[in-house]
């Protein structure tokens, strides 16, 4: 697990990184002096520190840049407003520390993280060892796909049509099938699709985007769906 620090003042980036190291002593903990340095990093921290009020790129802007490449980096708001709030559920931050805090806040809000964190690890361990692949039938050739690979799935021309990160396949099948096999990680938005909450990365009344691609929002829907994708990052951690 590694931790990161992005402060443009280097005496509050020491600060909070004495307070990790004396958490965490046997953790790995980076520091960033911009937003533009952490989104160069050869490697994403799995929790970041994030100041809000920085020159030239502002961490909310940097957050934005940050989702579109990791979703599922911990991010915590380290600022001394409130005003970004609720901006922050957009980015998915699991915390918002107000500037100046307290040691316990500071340390319950890690704990917390490391926590989430490990659990996701854990969780995510035990899906890839216990989870049975997707079994399809392609013009007579049985296939199968990794479900955590499925981006969304769409009906077209009566049949299914299922985007993974790499690919488009085609199969006669039935939608609620499909939803059953794929569990609570996926939504039903709209009667003609089937959507991964792993891969979102905006969504309005209308339209989800997906990191591939994008499925229709049916309007009676919309409150379910925002509910249920809270649940989902919530259950993983991400805010």
């Amino acid at each position: 697990m590694q931790i990161g620090v992005c402060d443009d003042q280097k005496e509050i980036r020491d600060m909070m990184i004495e307070k990790v190291k004396k958490l965490y002593p046997m953790g790995e903990v980076v520091s960033y002096d911009s937003g533009q340095a952490v989104l160069d990093a050869l490697q994403f921290p799995d929790i970041l520190f994030l100041d809000i009020q920085m020159p030239e790129m502002d961490g909310m802007e940097t957050a934005r840049k940050l989702r579109k490449q990791n979703q599922q980096m911990i991010l915590i708001f380290v600022t001394v407003t409130q005003d970004y709030v609720f901006q922050s559920f957009d980015v998915r931050a699991f915390h918002y520390l107000v500037k100046p805090f307290e040691d316990a806040k500071f340390q319950e809000v890690l704990q917390n993280a490391v926590r989430q964190y490990e659990e996701r690890e854990t969780e995510h361990t035990d899906m890839k060892k216990e989870r049975n692949p997707l079994l399809v039938t392609v013009k007579g050739e049985h296939i199968t796909i990794p479900i955590e690979e499925i981006v969304y799935a769409e009906i077209y021309n009566r049949k299914i049509i299922i985007h993974t990160v790499d690919a488009d396949i085609e199969y006669y099948g039935k939608m609620k099938e499909l939803e059953k096999k794929a569990g609570e990680d996926f939504y039903r938005p709209h009667r003609g699709y089937l959507i991964n909450f792993h891969f979102v990365q905006k969504y309005d009344a209308a339209t989800i985007y997906l990191k591939k691609g994008q499925a229709l929002m049916a309007k009676q829907n919309y409150q379910d769906f925002v509910k249920c994708y809270l649940r989902f990052n919530q259950r993983k951690g991400k805010g």
